[in-house]
């Protein structure tokens, strides 16, 4: 395995065994373990958790982008781009039912912590927010957008952390029908 290689094998290792199980609980045995590499070979590439915490960030924030790029390129305007958002929780349901959002835990267990980069991993719901804010917009809803991109992503989240408690599949199915709903009533002005 090259440097790179093996470093970005750690990242992908970490980033689920974090989402799983969670960072406090997470130690560099278990990443070790995971990428089946000596704890000398991996103090090489990391000298603590919080960098590859930081690695890890980096990641998602990068493969969110990706993501967001990937809905503006297919969606047929910013009501579809939207319901993509609103689908994850379907698209992801297994993942989500199992170990809830793995934005909203990773940020909320870095809040519980007062760890040092909690804000770095806000920064995804950040991200989330500028850009549904910026759909709401592109829908004449300039006036109101960033207030319908907020209730929608604490819709998504309490959804998800639902859907995690009570694993409860029909449950999510019509939470995601009703904010589509929503979003048509947003669409002809109404909420």
């Amino acid at each position: 395995m090259s440097e790179g290689t093996t470093r970005d094998h750690i990242v992908e290792a970490a980033d689920t065994l974090f989402y799983r199980q969670g960072y406090e609980h997470t130690s560099f045995a278990d990443i070790a373990g995971a990428v089946r590499i000596s704890r000398g070979n991996f103090y090489y590439h990391f000298k603590s958790k919080d960098e590859i915490l930081d690695a890890v960030i980096g990641v998602r924030l990068a493969n969110t982008r990706r993501m967001l790029e990937q809905w503006e390129a297919e969606g047929a305007g910013p009501a579809d781009r939207i319901r993509s958002f609103i689908r994850i929780l379907i698209v992801n349901g297994s993942d989500i039912q199992r170990y809830g959002c793995p934005v909203g835990t990773l940020s909320t267990e870095l809040a519980k912590l007062n760890h040092a980069s909690h804000a770095e991993a806000s920064t995804l719901f950040t991200l989330f927010r500028t850009w549904l804010s910026r759909q709401f917009a592109e829908l004449d809803r300039a006036d109101d957008a960033d207030t319908l991109a907020m209730h929608l992503l604490a819709r998504s989240q309490g959804v998800a952390t639902l859907s995690s408690a009570f694993r409860d599949e029909a449950f999510v199915r019509h939470e995601v029908q009703q904010m589509c709903d929503w979003l048509d009533a947003c669409i002809d002005g109404k909420p």
